[in-house]
């Protein structure tokens, strides 16, 4: 069922429940979600973003460094509480005897799977399917017209039974849908009691969902889970994208503001343009901090919240468990980002991608212990101290070279020398900035200072006196600040420069590539022709091979001759990254920048391996748990 249909059908389900029951829903902190308006599902932008997804990191790995979703963005787009207790507890091999007591439908043995089309007659939802032709708003006004066979109508067994049907649909077809038609219900131990489901943190589960389902494979054109947040969030931090339209301002959750923008253009032409104007995406256009004029008026669900933003934390959805490493992503705290050691692929086994055929029963609050007490401990802090976002850039330019890139165009760029100064230029651009505003500020001071004493300071010149020593200082500052906005300017205009020539000098390669390639291809065919002639040739076609010969003979010249300019420019800009400073590198590789000097990259392993909770990056993780038991589902259902 497509995710779209999936939200009108439990839109209809939740406005068929009586009043009384709603207000459950909204109790357990899940009304936001139904208040959003419906909106088209982006199958381009969801396979862009997936693409770039560094599923060692758990983040997305664009041109100019890590972004990654948070709490807060889950907290402000959707509505969904991510405070209170982790979505942890048993998983089973067999979910049947549950579901017949607490849901009072079948279930298959050795599954965790219910029938849609039983569990949505339960809830008197019948010829639920969608028409030929039939829009969205027929089709749910359709639904509400035929599911009025009457719900329990007080509370009372029957009621509960009604509701608890409700959140195995809303969960599993909506907050935490996945492939296929069928509705897991593995959340049902959660849901025995009514009572406590508003004290988990459904949103914290709701980003581990999120995360998993982005670490599916690229070809898939749609993302598990509730749709909605993850183009909400392109449209917050990539505005230049431009694949949404903000139609109700003030509204909250955030998402009820935004319409994904239509484009009636075929899928495979939306993603190529999609992954170039992300490849070529301006970095001063990037919003690291969306919501710095945001308030908290009509979000009651912040102020308990707020305790859990800027955290790097476990996130728990029973058996998955992944973190959220917000250390490499301090620029969304308004903080530079310091060098940190980027994560790796753990050590222990992922675990399958099916809702069924789990070894044996397991108790993952045990199982996941330390990561547990981590999410009750809030995770761990943010800080840096870094004054410049280069040390960072260029480490990671190392570490993920031109795989930050993913549109033809780009592909040449193999060693993301390009990148790395594209992020160096942004780098450069905002301290430069930084300085300017601060020696305006200090010349304002300055000129403040100087107006406030200027009758004192004629009557201490008439008495031989000199101008005051706070006076002086500041006037020191000034110098230095307008100094260091010189340096600043220079080195942007060294970088802009240093890009330009990487820039044409890749284009010059990736031309002389061509060519060498139509050439070897040249050389081919006439080869293949000189044989074919050889054995076929009568005794007047002396002359024609002759020239094949001669004409082979030259492409081959041609080829190895346009391959080794191909390869000496290589070669270049290996032996180029060597050097010290891109500022006197202006006629010089790319890669002379990158590598730094050796100072630099021994500061940079002090910061990566400085023990302890300072703050800088964020610090580590704990590992994941053992996974080798129990782990036969998982909730990405991929």
């Amino acid at each position: 069922m497509r995710a779209r249909v999936s939200w009108t059908l439990v839109l209809a389900a939740f406005l068929a429940l009586p009043p009384f029951q709603r207000e459950r829903v909204e109790e357990m902190g899940f009304g936001q979600i139904f208040r959003i308006e419906r909106m088209r599902v982006d199958p381009a932008l969801t396979q862009a973003l997936r693409s770039r997804w560094d599923t060692e990191a758990s983040a997305f790995a664009f041109p100019w460094g890590h972004m990654i979703p948070s709490l807060e963005n889950v907290s402000r787009i959707i509505g969904l509480r991510v405070h209170g207790r982790a979505v942890s507890g048993y998983t089973y091999p067999c979910y049947h005897d549950l579901a017949e007591r607490l849901l009072d439908l079948p279930v298959e043995r050795r599954s965790s799977l219910v029938p849609r089309e039983a569990l949505q007659e339960s809830l008197s939802l019948f010829e639920a399917g969608k028409n030929a032709g039939e829009s969205e708003d027929e089709y749910l006004e359709r639904l509400d017209r035929v599911s009025r066979r009457e719900l329990a109508s007080e509370p009372g067994p029957q009621a509960d039974l009604d509701l608890r049907r409700f959140l195995v649909l809303f969960l599993g077809r909506l907050l935490f849908a996945t492939r296929g038609d069928a509705v897991h219900c593995r959340f049902l131990p959660l849901l025995a009691d009514l009572g406590e489901v508003g004290g988990y943190a459904w949103g914290a589960a709701f980003l581990e969902h999120q995360f998993d389902g982005l670490s599916a494979s690229e070809r898939q054109t749609s993302t598990s889970g509730f749709y909605p947040f993850l183009q909400v969030w392109s449209y917050l931090h990539l505005p230049a994208l431009r694949r949404g339209d903000l139609t109700r301002p003030g509204l909250v959750p955030i998402a009820r503001r935004w319409d994904s923008r239509r484009d009636t253009r075929h899928l495979d032409d939306q993603l190529e343009r999609l992954q170039e104007a992300i490849d070529s995406y301006p970095y001063l256009d990037v919003v690291w901090q969306p919501y710095l004029g945001e308030g908290d008026e009509g979000r009651p669900w912040l102020v308990q919240a707020r305790p859990y933003f800027g955290r790097s934390v476990w996130l728990h959805a029973l058996n998955l468990l992944l973190p959220l490493n917000l250390f490499l992503t301090q620029r969304s705290l308004g903080l530079r980002q310091s060098v940190v050691e980027f994560p790796v692929r753990d050590r222990f086994r992922r675990p399958g991608r099916s809702f069924r055929g789990l070894h044996d029963t397991t108790d993952w609050r045990e199982r996941a212990r330390e990561q547990i007490e981590n999410w009750e401990r809030k995770g761990k802090g943010v800080r840096s101290d870094a004054t410049t976002d280069d040390a960072y850039l260029q480490a990671y330019a190392l570490k993920y070279g031109g795989k930050v890139y993913k549109s033809a165009r780009h592909q040449v760029d193999v060693a993301g020398e390009i990148a790395s100064l594209r992020a160096l230029l942004q780098s450069a651009v905002q301290d430069r900035e930084a300085a300017q505003r601060q020696t305006t500020e200090l010349r304002s001071e300055l000129e403040r200072m100087r107006g406030a004493g200027a009758g004192g300071a004629s009557s201490s010149r008439s008495a031989g006196g000199s101008p005051s020593l706070m006076e002086a200082r500041l006037a020191g500052d000034v110098l230095r600040a307008e100094e260091a906005q010189r340096h600043l300017e220079e080195r942007e205009r060294d970088l802009e420069l240093a890009h330009e020539q990487a820039m044409t000098l890749q284009s010059e390669r990736d031309q002389l590539r061509v060519r060498a390639e139509a050439a070897e291809s040249q050389v081919a065919e006439m080869t293949r022709e000189l044989a074919t002639l050889r054995v076929q040739r009568p005794s007047g076609d002396q002359e024609e091979v002759i020239r094949l010969r001669a004409e082979l003979l030259a492409q081959q010249t041609l080829a190895q001759s346009l391959q080794q300019i191909v390869t000496d420019i290589d070669r270049s800009r290996s032996r180029s990254r060597s050097g010290v400073s891109v500022s006197r590198a202006t006629g010089a590789s790319v890669g002379q920048y990158l590598a730094g000097s050796s100072s630099r990259r021994r500061n940079e392993e002090e910061e990566r391996h400085r023990p302890g909770d300072d703050g800088r990056g964020g610090g580590e993780m704990l590992p994941p748990p053992d996974r080798r038991e129990g782990s036969g589902e998982s909730g990405g259902g991929q």
